[in-house]
């Protein structure tokens, strides 16, 4: 059974440090294709941290790996970057930025 959150995006020191080491870099990819989520959230939906799942929202979906953070239930974070861009879309609603924060998402496990 499928379950929704919040998606939320945002800068984090990992992603940083790689963007230093370049935009095509593993470091870089590495910290920005990751998904947090609460642990408990985690226990419910049987995740164990690292397991890989699939995060869809009506813009797209990607699988990456899970990593408990200090996040109230019910929500997501997700490091800016290419893999999050998947999942945000380009609609700004005349705003010019798209909604990088608060996005409905399905998680599931892999």
């Amino acid at each position: 059974m499928n379950e929704y959150f919040t998606l939320i995006t945002g800068r984090t020191s990992g992603q940083g440090k790689g963007l230093h080491e370049g935009k095509d870099s593993d470091a870089y990819l590495r910290a920005t294709s990751l998904v947090q989520m609460n642990s408990e959230d985690m226990a419910r939906l049987n995740i164990e941290e690292g397991q890989a799942v699939r995060v869809h929202t009506e813009t797209g979906q990607v699988e990456v790996p899970v990593r408990a953070g200090t996040l109230p239930s019910g929500m997501l974070f997700m490091p800016m970057g290419p893999t999050a861009n998947l999942l945000i879309g380009t609609n700004t609603e005349s705003t010019g930025m798209p909604p990088f924060k608060g996005l409905t998402a399905e998680v599931e496990p892999v």
